[in-house]
């Protein structure tokens, strides 16, 4: 069974996915891990974030082995795990650069569907629903209001950091990372449809158990028809 669940950076794909996995046994996919590491790659190695060509021939190159069975997704580049490095404020302004690319979306679009071959998967990105996996038993559209978006997103970033944060940096970065994620809807805006038949819902006021509940009982309808 394939759960598709689809929506804008920050509304809560990710912790949802993770927490539905775990309820249900199901392996979690996290597609846009998969563009982060090609956004990382390409700014380690200098690659021009304009330069549609050279980025696709990257995509085309690169070996991305992914695990999506423990709590925390991990994936690793060409053998190099960055698990952790590309969940920075740098790869967040240049993801948007690479995954927008038609030839990058199709270069990894196999990686994605051999995941999922013969498993039960709780799958989240981009275009989810009506591209990589169209034929999902279960499709959600999951949205929030863009500033509970920034806050959910920087306080998952500060939640790994082993500093203190004072307020004026948590200000700042908050700032930045709203700009940050509203940029990236504007430029992922026509990867961003969602499927005619996916159940749409805006997790603005809504917890984690609160989504969890709602989904699984979609989860369970759909398995026992």
């Amino acid at each position: 069974m394939i759960i598709a669940i689809d929506g804008p950076a920050g509304s809560g794909k990710s912790t949802l996915a993770r927490e539905l996995a775990h309820a249900f046994g199901f392996e979690k996919l996290d597609t846009g891990a998969l563009y982060r590491a090609l956004a990382y790659t390409c700014l380690r190695e200098g690659i021009d974030l304009h330069d549609p060509a050279a980025i696709e021939a990257r995509a085309q190159a690169l070996t991305l082995i992914f695990d999506g069975t423990g709590e925390e997704t991990r994936i690793t580049a060409d053998g190099q795990d960055v698990s952790e490095a590309i969940r920075t404020p740098e790869v967040d302004r240049a993801v948007s650069c690479v995954a927008i690319l038609p030839g990058v979306r199709q270069a990894l679009l196999p990686a994605q569907r051999r995941f999922a071959e013969g498993r039960n998967v709780v799958a989240e990105g981009r275009d989810i629903g009506t591209v990589v996996f169209p034929q999902a038993e279960l499709k959600v559209y999951l949205d929030a209001d863009p500033h509970i978006r920034a806050v959910r997103r920087l306080a998952q970033r500060e939640a790994k950091q082993h500093e203190q944060i004072d307020q004026a940096r948590h200000d700042r970065d908050l700032v930045q990372t709203q700009q940050a994620l509203e940029a990236r809807d504007a430029a992922d805006a026509q990867n961003m449809q969602p499927a005619e038949d996916a159940i749409r819902i805006d997790s603005s006021s809504k917890s984690i158990d609160e989504l969890v509940h709602m989904i699984g009982e979609l989860i369970s309808g759909r398995r026992s028809q």
